[in-house]
């Protein structure tokens, strides 16, 4: 009889650790939890792993494509000849980053869908048309 309820203690206790960590994840796609700082985790040289637009690979098109965000709010972006610079910042309760200074507008706001140590994804809409990047550390 002991066992049994012992077991009951462990599985309820489980589902009870489980759902507290679900209500933690930030992001869409992840991490459920992690020991660096949002700061800390985009703060890299991030290169193109996968590129969609309304759903359809423009991958191959960006192939030497890279940003880089420092823990300083400084930003960049490197595509061969084509280059630009700006500031970031977090969001919407961090759901989000804002740039400044880019393209020559006023600010750009990225969605984050996932945010980890190697792994960077997020959108943005740019005239009705979900531009998403789903980059890894360089």
């Amino acid at each position: 009889m002991k066992i049994f309820s012992k077991s009951t203690a462990i599985v309820t206790l489980l589902l009870v650790v489980g759902s507290v960590f679900q209500g933690c994840k930030k992001y869409e796609e992840g991490p459920m939890i992690s020991f660096k700082s949002r700061t800390e985790r985009v703060s890299n040289t991030w290169k193109i792993d996968n590129y969609k637009i309304n759903g359809s690979d423009y991958t191959s098109l960006m192939g030497s494509y890279d940003e880089t965000f420092t823990n300083k709010g400084a930003y960049s972006y490197n595509w061969g000849l084509i280059s630009g610079s700006g500031k970031w910042e977090f969001q919407n309760r961090d759901k989000e980053i804002k740039l400044n200074g880019i393209e020559e507008q006023s600010s750009h706001t990225l969605i984050i869908l996932k945010l980890e140590e190697n792994a960077f994804w997020y959108y943005y809409m740019k005239g009705g048309d979900r531009h998403e990047f789903h980059l890894i550390s360089k």
